[in-house]
Order: C-alpha cells, then sequence, then structure tokens
C-alpha cells in the first residue's frame, strides 16, 4: 500500500472516533479506547494502573490478528487476559507505529465504528 494511502486510511479511521467521541483522538487515545471496548464495563474510573492495564488489553486484542497474542479468557473482575505466543519482532519506532496504525484500521473497520 502506498504510504500516502496507509496514512489517509488512518486519518480517516480516527475521523471516526473523534466524530462519535467528539473529540481529537491520536494514536493513544485509540488505544485507550480500544482497551476501554474490550473491557466492556462502560465508563467508570480508573486509577493510572488501571489505564496502563487498558492500553496493554488494546495492544493484546490489536496483535491477537497477527499471531502475537492469544485470547485467554476474563479473570473474576471481569478484566481479559491474554498470552504472548511469540515474541513481536525487532522493529523501529516507526515500525511499531505503522503496525500499530495497521491494526487500529482494521479493528475500527471490523467493529463498523
Amino acid at each position: 500500500m502506498i504510504e500516502q494511502d496507509f496514512e489517509q486510511r488512518f486519518e480517516t479511521a480516527m475521523k471516526r472516533l473523534e466524530v462519535r467521541f467528539e473529540q481529537p483522538i491520536d494514536l493513544q487515545a485509540a488505544l485507550f479506547l480500544i482497551g476501554v471496548n474490550e473491557l466492556g464495563q462502560g465508563p467508570r474510573k480508573l486509577n493510572k494502573d488501571q489505564k496502563l492495564d487498558v492500553m496493554h488489553i488494546a495492544v493484546c486484542c490489536l496483535l491477537e490478528p497477527y499471531g502475537y497474542y492469544s485470547f485467554d479468557g476474563l479473570d473474576k473482575q471481569g478484566w481479559p487476559h491474554y498470552t504472548r505466543n511469540e515474541r513481536i519482532p525487532m522493529l523501529s519506532g516507526k515500525e511499531q507505529e505503522q503496525m500499530m496504525k495497521e491494526a487500529i484500521i482494521k479493528y475500527i473497520d471490523d467493529q463498523g465504528i
């Protein structure tokens, strides 16, 4: 895919989130929102550690289709847990960002957001 087309698809995906949540959304905010969606517990107060856990849930969920993680189920508090199947290859920061953007586009498209 041409870089310009890819970035346009990502911008379109972010605009869809911005319309839904009525505020600007960047990559980090998208990860947080995806994590909250996957947590499935609706709006609630989260402490700093829980916010990091929510973002980790998003990363695991987004990388599951690539085979890096497998969903194990929910714990007693309803939090999703994943097992790492394989290490993510050593990637530059730009390559990591590219992978996450690609996964976010796919997630948003699959969720029909």
